[in-house]
């Protein structure tokens, strides 16, 4: 036998690890996208994966152990200090629209907009990238005592957007398109990025 061919061997079983971890993840965000995490039942995420739900227990433990891995969204927030200031608006508008709009990203963060409000393990999902992802980039920008207010108004914006044209697809907004979302948008969070606070 070649070293190749012991080599190709030993991986297999890895490889084939690798690929059943893929398809119950894409089978999950597709379940809780659909029927949001409360009803998604791992029996069901299992036949769209087309394995045992033997399978998903052993490598998730239990259904929130795989909504946590199937609902770990990276947000990739640019680097807001390094930018115009007179652009953040605009930035953060494009970069989100983009994520809703690119898989798999948008299948993850529909679930978790979907489920938030009738499921306290979604709220708290959402709660952790607040606070790990969206709070550490507004901090990057003005004055860091204000950063919790900017950062607050900031997701109301663009959660009211994904809620009304992804999830309920209000007509108006799903016919926007990316250009007069931008145009419309923009102004609103670069206001909430750089005003100070009411007296």
């Amino acid at each position: 036998m070649s070293p190749e061919t012991i080599s190709a061997a030993a991986e297999s079983p890895a490889r084939r690890s690798d690929a059943t971890r893929a398809a119950i993840l894409e089978a999950a965000r597709r379940r809780f996208a659909e029927d949001g995490y409360r009803k998604a039942t791992i029996r069901a995420i299992a036949a769209d994966a087309g394995i045992d739900p033997s399978m998903v227990m052993r490598y998730y433990g239990n259904k929130e152990g795989l909504f946590a891995a199937a609902a770990d969204v990276d947000l990739a927030i640019p680097d807001l200090a390094t930018v115009p200031p007179e652009t953040l608006g605009e930035l953060v508008i494009r970069h989100f629209l983009t994520l809703w709009e690119t898989p798999p990203g948008d299948e993850v963060l529909q679930t978790l907009l979907r489920s938030a409000v009738t499921d306290d393990v979604v709220g708290d999902r959402i709660r952790q990238v607040f606070a790990g992802q969206v709070m550490p980039a507004v901090l990057r920008v003005g004055d860091p005592a204000d950063a919790p207010r900017r950062a607050g108004l900031m997701v109301t914006q663009l959660l009211g957007i994904a809620l009304c044209r992804y999830v309920l697809r209000i007509p108006p907004v799903v016919a926007l398109s990316t250009g007069q979302l931008v145009a419309e948008v923009a102004p609103t969070l670069q206001r909430y990025l750089t005003s100070t606070p009411v007296a």
